[in-house]
């Protein structure tokens, strides 16, 4: 039986020890099966090989003296799985634990050798990992639920003045029918009908305590849905009453100004320094956040009600200093 499977043996070898920078030839090869139980000669492995490679599988074999042979191409190049992995040290809504054996599972795509280099430590910014291990568990769920247009329920965690974490009101159960999962800054949340305001709203992925299926009956998404417009209405300061407003902001800025309102956004230079915007913006709370984060280099022009209101909201944070 064993002298039957000596391909797979073969081409398991190659996979597990070979890559273009570690090349095997036909006496490691030999080796190997020796190893295995397997007895055989040169010739046969060989024939092997070729069968191998007609059969489709990307084992290249470089010419010389004597032959040798790796797996040419694997199911994601190392760049490719670098990326992986620093994607997933990157993302808060996975534990450190489950990143660790996550990367392991994508170090398994590579040879051994390649596998060297994906033990990397990327260092990020203000990275928190979240410590709810079973995220991965709840966006599974989600993905089901939302394919089969099945409605869920959980509970959802907030967290006290000492930084306890407690179940909102007391542990009160929503039911949400979900529609999307979205990811932004660094965190998975998911949109949908919630039974208790009749209207669609957001919830943290990685602060949904014991989701599951639920009876209740599911609604489906109202003909006017939009996710892009719904995100647009969450994320990107359009929430709320819309005004359009000018903004005087420094030179240095025009990319930070692209990555907020898009490329089309209308902007002219006023001087050698600075330029102006001209954006629709609903006024509220993250807008001036947003503003005052840039420490006068954005400037309120028009209209002066959202310039006042903006002072207004200074002199009150200054003053509870």
């Amino acid at each position: 039986m064993a002298d039957k499977n000596r391909p797979l043996h073969i081409l398991k070898y190659l996979w597990d020890h070979t890559d273009e920078e570690h090349p095997a030839i036909i006496t490691d090869i030999l080796a190997h099966l020796e190893g295995c139980g397997i007895h055989t000669n040169r010739k046969t492995v060989a024939s092997d090989l070729a069968d191998l490679q007609d059969s489709g599988f990307d084992v290249v074999c470089n010419k010389s003296r004597q032959n040798q042979y790796f797996i040419g191409s694997r199911s994601l190049e190392l760049a490719e799985l670098k990326m992986i992995v620093d994607a997933i040290q990157a993302a808060k809504f996975i534990s450190e634990s489950k990143s660790l054996t996550l990367i392991e599972k994508v170090s398994s795509l590579a040879s051994p050798h390649q596998a060297e280099q994906l033990k990397r430590r990327l260092y990020v910014e203000g990275k928190a990992k979240t410590t709810n291990e079973t995220v991965n568990y709840t966006v599974d769920l989600l993905q089901s639920a939302i394919q089969s247009q099945t409605a869920v329920e959980f509970q959802y965690i907030e967290y006290t003045p000492k930084k306890e974490k407690i179940l909102k009101y007391d542990g009160y159960v929503y039911r949400l029918s979900p529609y999307d999962l979205v990811w932004n800054n660094d965190s998975y949340y998911v949109f949908g009908w919630n039974e208790k305001h009749k209207n669609i709203i957001k919830f943290r992925v990685d602060r949904m305590h014991r989701p599951k299926f639920s009876a209740v009956e599911y609604h489906p998404r109202p003909d006017d849905y939009d996710i892009q417009e719904y995100c647009e209405q969450v994320f990107m300061m359009y929430d709320g009453k819309r005004s359009i407003v000018k903004l005087k902001c420094d030179n240095s800025l025009m990319k930070t100004i692209v990555d907020r309102f898009g490329e089309d956004v209308e902007t002219h230079l006023l001087d050698d320094k600075t330029f102006m915007v001209t954006a629709e913006i609903a006024v509220g709370p993250p807008f001036f956040s947003w503003v005052f984060n840039y420490c006068g280099k954005i400037q309120i022009i028009e209209p002066q009600s959202v310039k006042e209101e903006y002072l207004n909201r200074v002199k009150e944070a200054y003053n509870n200093i």
